[in-house]
């Protein structure tokens, strides 16, 4: 049977079909840029020390109730607690002078017990003031950016495995409205509780978009054309809507008012329903011969080409292909499936876990946290542009090793950085970030390249969701710092070095067609391959993924059958 792309060659890889296909892919991957990183302002903290009511207070003694702490060096106002205030109260009426004629180190603290002041310098409002997410509460910051990526875990999962089944195009609309719907919900959540519950939705939906819109993509192109989608176009969607991100929050500083911005996109999403087509490749995965050769017809039709009278000229062969259905326990089922599934396993918590944990910090570089972020999002263009050249011209084993040594050098180099050197660090930083960020490119269509077309939404949402284990503790990996300054990078450089290694151990699936079946899955060859090896692979050639198209012709001394499809013995 003849491989899909060299079937479907007629249509050519950028008509006007897919040039409609990829930007409205690439545009829906906008409104996930938008959210994903909405939390670096919904969940800011803004500056805050203990609520002082209106009592009959001098000004000296309203100026001095908060004590005085440092921190880093500085000295801050106390963010969690205050003089007593019945014991302030009792000095100020007896007309006595802080700091002259009492000494403000023999007082007795309390905790916040009137509640909080926050400062509006930068945010009128965020979660953190809405649902009072300090001091002893203060766990409750981290955690609601955790349940963020608790709902990506949880979407990645689930919404792969729908997309196997019912289709990419009818899951990646699905899960649009999901995003839309619980987005604007979030508006009216009458507790933190309620609000955890609901942003877990909202970004179960966000994943589940752009899973199933990259694989609907990866498998409608062809050629370059698809690596350009994968490595370059959805990718520039995504941080086209990161970088639009500040600037939504900038005039939106209210957190209800920057929730219901972000809803915005999603509804400028229900035309392209009537747009975009399904995936011909799954079609024909679950044996829907008839339905993909329509698409077909019509992209030639807009692509003003003349389909050939008959697309698939042995639909028994395809029907045979089609019966192969894979289910999640695949991914682990032979020895080298599940081999290459955990080394990827390793490899996507790296890129995700460094990704999203340097994002998040970036935006703490530069007292004004729009610009930061907008240097964040920035930064990830030349990190797509750089993906896209190497998976054009470089090996996928070899573009791994430079951009986990880079990642990884540069996150252990800021170490070095003298004190007063703020800017280096900085610079180092973004290089992390760069090179963090190639990598996440490049995994995704490393995966799909990897797996084969029944299995491949499920293994590439599979690997997003155990990376999401790292998104989950990125917020908590962020706090070590309290412990030594450079915590975080230490831990993300070392976890890129030992990605590094296991590198050494993936398949290399350069310039190769996408598989059919998991028996075309590419396998790890050596370096160097033997000489025995190298004979063994030149006389054992079969077509694995449909043996019905073959027979049996003569067997090797260890028992192996040989294979041929014109019926002539290979010789051993």
């Amino acid at each position: 049977m003849k491989e899909y792309e060299e079937t479907t060659a007629f249509l050519g890889q950028w008509g006007p079909y897919q040039k409609i296909i990829f930007f409205l892919i690439c545009s829906t991957a906008l409104a996930n840029g938008l959210v994903l990183f909405s939390l670096v302002f919904l969940n800011g903290i803004p500056k805050h020390h203990c609520l002082i009511p209106e009592v009959n207070l001098t000004e000296e003694w309203r100026a001095a109730i908060i004590p005085i702490e440092v921190l880093n060096g500085k000295q801050e106002l106390s963010r969690c607690s205050r003089y007593r205030l019945d014991v302030v109260l009792n000095l100020s009426a007896q007309g006595l002078n802080p700091g002259v004629d009492v000494n403000l180190t023999d007082l007795h603290q309390e905790n916040c017990v009137d509640g909080w002041n926050y400062s509006k310098d930068i945010y009128q409002s965020t979660f953190v003031s809405e649902f009072n997410l300090v001091c002893k509460d203060q766990w409750k910051q981290p955690f609601t950016s955790s349940v963020i990526f608790i709902g990506v875990f949880f979407g990645s999962f689930i919404s792969g495995q729908l997309s196997d089944r019912f289709g990419r195009k009818p899951v990646l609309f699905a899960t649009m409205a999901v995003q839309t719907i619980f987005t604007f919900v979030t508006i009216f959540s009458p507790s933190w509780a309620v609000l955890c519950i609901l942003i877990f939705w909202a970004s179960f939906g966000q994943v589940g978009n752009y899973v199933a819109g990259f694989v609907l993509g990866c498998e409608i192109l062809n050629g370059n054309v698809r690596v350009l989608f994968s490595s370059l176009g959805i990718t520039l969607g995504f941080s086209i809507g990161y970088m639009m991100l500040p600037l939504f929050a900038f005039f939106l500083r209210d957190w209800k008012s920057l929730q219901l911005g972000l809803t915005v996109p999603g509804l400028l999403y229900i035309p392209m329903w009537w747009m975009i087509t399904e995936s011909p490749r799954w079609l024909l995965s679950q044996g829907r011969v008839e339905e993909a050769e329509a698409i077909l017809r019509n992209a030639a039709k807009k692509n003003k080409i003349d389909a050939p009278d008959v697309i698939f000229d042995d639909p028994k062969e395809v029907n045979i292909q089609a019966k192969q259905q894979y289910h999640i326990i695949d991914l682990i089922r032979t020895l080298h499936v599940r081999n290459t599934t955990f080394l990827l396993f390793l490899l996507w918590v790296t890129v995700a876990t460094g990704y999203v944990g340097l994002s998040i910090n970036t935006a703490q570089l530069h007292p004004n946290p729009y610009l930061s972020c907008f240097l964040s999002a920035v930064v990830e263009v030349p990190a797509y542009i750089s993906s896209w050249l190497a998976l054009q011209y470089i090996s996928r084993r070899l573009s791994f090793v430079c951009i986990l040594v880079v990642a990884g050098s540069s996150l252990y180099l800021i170490q070095l950085v003298p004190e007063g050197l703020s800017g280096v660090t900085i610079a180092l930083e973004m290089l992390g970030k760069f090179a963090i960020t190639a990598g996440a490119t490049l995994v995704y269509a490393y995966t799909a390249e990897i797996y084969p077309t029944g299995l491949r939404n499920t293994g590439t949402a599979v690997c997003g969701s155990v990376s999401r284990m790292g998104s989950i503790l990125s917020p908590f990996l962020l706090s070590l710092s309290v412990y030594y300054k450079f915590m975080p990078q230490l831990v993300l450089g070392t976890l890129a070095f030992v990605s590094l290694f296991t590198t050494l151990f993936m398949p290399e699936t350069f310039k190769k067609p996408l598989p059919q079946c998991i028996e075309e899955m590419p396998k790890r060859k050596r370096f160097i391959p033997s000489k025995k090896n190298m004979k063994r692979q030149s006389h054992i050639q079969y077509n694995t993924c449909n043996l019905g198209s073959w027979r049996t012709v003569g067997r090797h001394k260890s028992g192996t059958p040989y294979l041929d499809e014109k019926g002539v013995t290979t010789e051993g």
